[in-house]
């Protein structure tokens, strides 16, 4: 019966927690959060999917140029004797 009577204390804690989503810190954002508009979704997206192409893009320049400018800047460095 202990195994019983944990796991009964267990789901009441969790229930006790899950009424008390609304009426915590996060309550007030829960309550007047609402499903966006169509319009809204598309926007947030390709703003998103813009940011994503301006990131990807740098990086792939980055990229390219340190494999391509990387090794003679490197020659250029240590020939230095720095």
């Amino acid at each position: 019966m202990a195994f019983l009577d944990r796991a009964k204390r267990v789901q009441d804690q969790f229930d006790g927690r899950l009424r008390q989503v609304g009426h915590g810190r996060y309550g007030r954002i829960l309550r007047m959060a609402r499903k966006p508009e169509v319009d809204e979704y598309v926007r947030v997206l390709e703003i998103t999917a813009i940011g994503a192409v301006i990131i990807g893009t740098v990086g792939f320049l980055l990229y390219i140029f340190f494999s391509q400018a990387g090794p003679w800047l490197w020659g250029q460095l240590t020939a230095a004797g720095l």
